[in-house]
C-alpha cells in the first residue's frame, strides 16, 4: 500500500467510527433522533468530517517515524490535537463534540502509520498497541501545552478543578515548559478522575481488553452493529463509571448509572423485552436533567473500539 493511500486509509477508519459511534441509539448520548439543547447529531457528522483531514497527518507522521524520516518526539501529537478541535470548532456550532475521542483518536493514527498491514489494509491491533504505548510516553512538554490550547478551543463542561496543572490556572503553561511536564505526565496527573486520560496513561486498558473484543464478538454474534454497539456501549459503563458524569454530579451518582447499566445487560439487553423497556426507562432518565448525565466519556471509548473493528477489517 502507498503511505498516502495508507494514511487516507487510516483517516476513513476514524472518521467512519465517528459516524457510527453517533449513530447508534445509545441511551444518554446525542444520537440521529435525539439530542440535547444545542448539540444535535449534525454536529458530530460535521464534526467527523472536519477531524478526518488531521487523522490522515497523524497517519502521515506515523509513516514517517516507521521509514526512520521522523522521531517520535516530534511527533506532533498535542498540535495535532488542538489544530483537530480548532477545525472542529470552525465547521460547526454544537459546541465540544470530540474532544476526548480526538484524544483517543490522534495516537492511535499515528500508531496505525507506524503498523504494517497485513492482506493489504488490515491492521494486526496487537502490534497497533505496542507502537501506541510509545507514542505516548515520548509526548513532550509542547504537546501538553496544545493540548490545552485545544481545551480551551473545545470548552468541554465539567471540567471541574485538577489538583496540579489546572488547565484554568493562568500559570499552568509557564509551569509545564519550566518543569519539563510531558503530556504524558499531565494526563498522569488527571488518569484518577478522567477515563480518557487514564486510558492514554495505561496503554488503552478499556479499550481494547474489555470495549473491543466485547464489540466483536457481539458483532458477530447479534450481524447487528446498533446492538453490539448498545451492548458495549452497557458493558463499558457497568464496568467504568463515566467520568464525565463523575465530574459534573459526583462520584455516587455516577456509580448509580453504572449500576443501572448492569442491570439491563443482566435483563439480556435489547435480546429481551424486560431488557428493552429497562433500556429505554434508563434513556428517558439520563436525559431528564439535561447533558448531566450524558455517559460521553464511555461514547469516547467505544468510538475507540469501534475504530479499531474498522482498522481490523471489519466492514458493515
Amino acid at each position: 500500500m502507498h503511505p498516502s493511500e495508507k494514511a487516507k486509509h487510516v483517516s476513513k477508519c476514524l472518521e467512519l467510527a465517528i459516524l457510527f459511534e453517533v449513530s447508534a441509539d445509545k441511551p444518554g448520548n446525542v444520537n440521529l433522533v435525539v439530542g440535547f439543547e444545542g448539540t444535535r447529531h449534525e454536529h458530530f457528522l460535521a464534526s467527523a468530517v472536519a477531524a478526518a483531514p488531521f487523522f490522515e497527518l497523524a497517519a502521515e507522521r506515523g509513516i514517517a517515524v516507521s521509514q526512520g524520516r521522523m522521531q517520535l518526539s516530534q511527533l506532533g501529537v498535542g498540535e495535532i490535537i488542538r489544530d483537530c478541535i480548532a477545525n472542529v470548532n470552525a465547521w460547526q456550532r454544537g459546541g465540544n463534540t470530540l474532544l476526548g475521542t480526538v484524544i483517543l483518536f490522534a495516537p492511535i493514527a499515528v500508531a496505525a502509520g507506524m503498523t504494517p498491514t497485513a492482506n493489504g489494509y488490515v491492521f494486526e491491533i496487537q502490534r497497533l498497541r505496542e507502537k501506541l504505548k510509545l507514542i505516548v510516553e515520548s509526548t513532550t512538554p509542547e504537546d501538553a501545552v496544545n493540548v490545552y490550547e485545544a481545551i480551551k478551543i473545545a470548552k468541554p463542561s465539567g471540567l471541574g478543578k485538577a489538583p496540579d496543572l489546572d488547565v484554568n490556572s493562568p500559570d499552568s503553561v509557564d509551569r509545564i515548559m519550566k518543569e519539563n511536564v510531558s503530556l504524558y505526565q499531565v494526563f498522569k496527573i488527571a488518569s484518577s478522575y478522567d477515563n480518557v486520560c487514564s486510558e492514554w496513561v495505561n496503554n488503552y486498558p478499556i479499550t481494547f481488553d474489555v470495549a473491543y473484543p466485547f464489540l466483536m464478538k457481539q458483532i458477530n454474534e447479534n450481524k447487528d452493529l446498533n446492538t453490539a454497539i448498545i451492548h458495549t456501549f452497557l458493558k463499558v459503563l457497568a464496568g467504568y463509571p463515566d467520568t464525565f458524569i463523575a465530574r459534573k454530579v459526583g462520584l455516587q451518582k455516577a456509580q448509580e448509572v453504572s449500576m443501572m447499566a448492569k442491570e439491563i445487560l443482566d435483563l439480556g439487553g435489547l435480546a429481551t423485552a424486560k431488557g428493552k423497556e429497562s433500556l429505554r426507562t434508563f434513556d428517558l432518565n439520563l436525559r431528564r436533567f439535561g447533558n448531566h448525565f450524558n455517559p460521553g466519556t464511555t461514547a469516547d471509548i467505544i468510538a475507540t473500539a469501534l475504530a479499531l473493528c474498522i482498522l481490523g477489517g471489519y466492514k458493515p
